[in-house]
């Protein structure tokens, strides 16, 4: 099979799993079309809306440019450079990603907040309050520290698929480590960092749980508030919030547009800096970021546990959770990374306007706020699968498979972006030569193209699993009848301020996601 041809086979598949994609979107977007354009006008105008997107937009700067500044300098110290203990600050720094928004910032709230647990340990000192968390800093804190391992993993996975020999190069030039750094190494980066940067810009925009908790008004928690009032101005924010996201990948499309990632060799392991004096400086800067993103939080969750076992609370009935968790989060990665895979070929090997647009368009699904989506699900279960389930003598739309679907319009994007990066850095001459000793393209792509951009293709499918665990509204909405999870078990007991029963299911899910790093994120060369 040619190129051609198999290109035309991707697209025939890319194309309806498209318009599933954008179901939710499709559906927002009529709802919001049954609203009045003068009250549309009217609404969107007003100074209390115009006060939202400003928030939203500095929120997303804010925090996209602190992830930047976190991950790659800890992503680079984990690929390449000796430091001591590489593997398990990797395993600890990408961890933070498990905890749920919401119990990481009550956790935060609980821990640096005002009488927290840190003012308790001042008070003997004079400390009477500390600085209060809520508002705009501790939104920003919470989703900084909860959010930075998407660009930690993707510039990992990129620098482990990048050929030193443009370094080394550079370096016989004469120019210094740091000029290297920022001229040649970056470059060969920059789609792994704009891949990362644009999961955290739309996290931020899609996330309810911590600015929920820190009393931080955007476009999420405006939309949550009119949900019970006037779900047409609900549906009339969440197209705004579509409109910001594709403003975000107009931008990373054309920064991206015209410059080449790959090399022309295949990529071999590069020697590793020796960090000599900065060694105890690195440790520390590692270590702090654990200590605030992973440390605080357990920690509280920790002394929740102890509190609540000493007051008669059981870890009873956890496993089921559980076992429902690692069932529809492994499904629903699985699939996210098979999806993936049309649109990244395409979008790289078969670049056009149109396979261009099939990619980006994955993406709106992870603008929307999980709530939205999972209504947009609601709504397509109400109003067609309804009848389908009576029909197969079934009482209730809601099931396992519209679960998973639901999750993969949610969190494709997560799988896309790393593998995509991935495919950037492979030499199409790789495939080329393939051809020419007579294998299909197919085949090709299999034996050569998938190996060399499989660091990708992992991260991608790691951070679906880990996202998935700890989703909630989507659960909420759509699971089937009697089928809680660890993330519903978490924020039915948070909610009622049960936080001691909050606590097991918390400090469960981080522990079996560290193990699933462990076994995800591939050895240390």
């Amino acid at each position: 099979m040619t190129q051609r041809r198999f290109a035309l086979v991707l697209l025939a598949v890319s194309l309806p799993l498209t318009a599933l994609l954008l179901l939710p979107a499709g559906y927002l977007i009529l709802r919001a079309g049954a609203v009045e354009p003068e009250q549309a006008i009217a609404y969107l105008t007003r100074p209390g809306t115009l006060r939202v997107v400003g928030r939203s937009l500095l929120l997303v700067i804010t925090v996209a440019g602190a992830t930047c500044a976190v991950a790659i300098p800890a992503a680079w110290l984990t690929v390449r450079s000796d430091l001591r203990g590489r593997r398990a600050w990797t395993v600890l720094l990408t961890m933070p990603l498990v905890i749920p928004s919401y119990v990481g910032a009550l956790a935060l709230v609980s821990m640096f907040g005002q009488r927290g647990m840190l003012q308790g340990w001042l008070a003997p000192l004079g400390v009477e309050r500390l600085p209060s968390l809520y508002g705009f800093w501790g939104a920003w804190l919470a989703l900084t520290l909860f959010s930075y391992p998407y660009v930690f993993l993707s510039v990992r996975a990129g620098l482990r698929g990048l050929d030193p020999a443009l370094e080394e190069a550079s370096a016989t030039l004469g120019r210094s480590r740091l000029a290297t750094l920022w001229h040649v190494t970056l470059r060969q980066l920059f789609p792994s960092i704009t891949a990362g940067t644009l999961l955290v810009a739309l996290y931020t925009l899609s996330d309810f749980g911590a600015v929920a908790i820190m009393q931080y008004n955007v476009f999420t928690r405006a939309i949550y508030q009119r949900l019970s009032l006037d779900l047409g101005l609900a549906a009339l924010l969440s197209v705004v919030l579509i409109v910001l996201t594709a403003g975000l990948l107009v931008a990373v499309t054309l920064a991206e547009r015209r410059r080449t990632y790959y090399t022309r060799r295949t990529p071999r392991s590069p020697r590793r800096v020796r960090l000599g004096r900065w060694q105890a400086a690195a440790q520390a800067f590692c270590g702090l970021i654990v200590l605030l993103a992973l440390v605080a939080p357990v920690g509280v969750l920790a002394h929740w546990l102890i509190n609540g076992l000493q007051h008669g609370e059981t870890l009873r009935g956890v496993l089921a959770p559980l076992q429902r968790s690692l069932r529809a989060a492994g499904l629903a990665a699985a699939v996210s990374g098979l999806a993936a895979l049309p649109f990244v070929f395409l979008q790289v090997r078969v670049p056009g306007p149109l396979t261009n647009l099939l990619a980006r368009s994955a993406y709106l699904g992870y603008a929307l706020p999980g709530v939205v989506v999972g209504l947009a699900f609601v709504f397509l279960g109400a109003n067609v699968l309804h009848d389908l389930s009576i029909r197969f003598g079934r009482t209730d739309y809601r099931s396992l498979g519209l679960l998973i679907f639901a999750y993969t319009v949610r969190f494709l994007p997560q799988a896309l972006g790393p593998a995509r990066a991935g495919l950037l850095q492979v030499n199409p001459h790789l495939e080329e030569s393939a051809l020419t000793l007579g294998r299909s393209y197919p085949r090709a792509l299999l034996s050569v193209t998938l190996p060399l951009m499989r660091s990708g293709v992992v991260a991608g499918v790691a951070l679906v699993f880990l996202t998935t665990m700890k989703e909630l509204p989507i659960t909420l909405l759509l699971a089937p009848t009697g089928y809680d999870t660890l993330a519903t078990r978490i924020w039915s007991a948070s909610s009622e301020a049960f936080y001691a029963r909050a606590a097991a299911p918390a400090l469960i899910l981080v522990a079996i996601s560290a193990l699933s790093l462990v076994y995800i994120l591939e050895p240390d060369d």
